[in-house]
This record gives C-alpha cells, structure tokens and sequence, in this order.
C-alpha cells in the first residue's frame, strides 16, 4: 500500500499522543481511503475493508503513546494494516474450512463437487501464479509481500528504485488476483494457502 505523507506528519503525531483529537481526524481523513482501498483490495468485500479501517484507526488511537517514537508513520500504517488484513482472512479461511468439514461430515458428495479442491491443489495453483510472474516481479514480491520489506528497502536489495519496485509489485499482485479470479469459487482455500505461502521461500 503506497501512501503520500501527511504534511508536518510529526508534529500531528505528537498531538495525537498527547490526546489532540482534531489532529486525530486530520491523520484519519488523510488515510482512510487509501487503507479502504487497499482493504478492499485484498478481501474483495467493502463491509469488510469498512470494518477494517475503523478497527486500524481504533488500534491508532489506542495505542497513540507510541506514536511519538515512530519516525516513519507510512511503513508502520502498511504494516499494520498488511498484518491485521492477514487476520481477518485467515478467520474467514478458517471459517470456510469449518464450514467446508461440516459439509463433508453431514452431506452425501456427488461428482458435481469436483469443483472444490483440496488444500494442497490450493497451494499448487498459487504456486503456478508466483512462478508465472517475471523474475522480478516475483523477488519484489517475496521482499515485500513475504519478507515484510519496505519498498526502499527492496529497492536497495535489487538495485533499483523506489519506483520501480513499486511497479513490479503492482504488476505482480494484478497477475496474482487475475489467477485467482480464474478460480473464485477456491477464494477461501486459495486465500489458505496464501497465508502458507508467506513463510515459503520462493526463489
């Protein structure tokens, strides 16, 4: 998720942490819509992107004491929201699942159910799509999708710029959510194994 600085971000951070809550709105109005987007995005709902905007500025003003020590609020937005959009879909992957054994355990399958693969036919499909990006799409990716790098950091890595690192994971995440709407009826599986993806090495 890229997002432009908030002008005198420091200075609206330290009001925040010390309770200021028009400078409070001032950061929300600034970043809602790109966490919005971002959310919604990722979980293909626009309840649930809603749900997670509220929930990511709440944890903000909660814990606004620590706003202070942080010296790049964009990277710790990303992080935050990259890490709590992690865990709403890996509720609502469990929930299939549950929902998926329930059905298997109660119900008679015919041949018509050969549409629903298993978990590790999930995996293999996600594999094909990260395999199938341009090599460096596929290392921007795993630097900042995987290992949780900042683009400047992945930048430097690759040896490229900021920029082009930004390029490369749009390009590769558009690739991705394109193989995955090839399968849409799989999403809750392959949004599964998405999340065992993230601790594979991909080379």
């Amino acid at each position: 998720m890229a997002v432009k600085p908030l002008e005198d971000e420091i200075a609206v951070l330290a009001k925040i942490a010390e309770g200021d809550q028009h400078a409070f709105g001032i950061l929300f109005n600034h970043y809602q819509s790109d966490v919005f987007v971002h959310s919604k995005r990722l979980t293909h709902s626009q309840d649930q992107a809603l749900e997670i905007v509220q929930d990511i500025f709440i944890k903000i003003w909660v814990g606004r004491n620590r706003l202070k020590t942080i010296d790049n609020f964009g990277g710790y937005l990303n992080r935050t929201v990259r890490n709590h959009i992690f865990d709403v879909l890996r509720k609502l992957s469990n929930e299939a699942e549950s929902n998926l054994n329930f059905q298997k355990n109660h119900t008679e399958f015919d041949d018509s159910t050969g549409q629903l693969l298993d978990y590790n036919d999930a995996v293999n499909i996600l594999n094909i799509a990260l395999q199938e990006l341009a090599p460096q799409q596929r290392l921007a990716y795993k630097l900042c999708h995987q290992d949780g790098l900042k683009y400047e950091e992945a930048a430097l890595q690759m040896n490229i710029s900021t920029e082009t690192v930004r390029a490369h994971m749009k390009q590769a995440l558009r690739k991705i959510r394109s193989h995955f709407r090839k399968h849409a009826l799989l999403y809750p599986m392959l949004i599964a194994a998405l999340l065992k993806l993230n601790t594979l090495n991909i080379n």
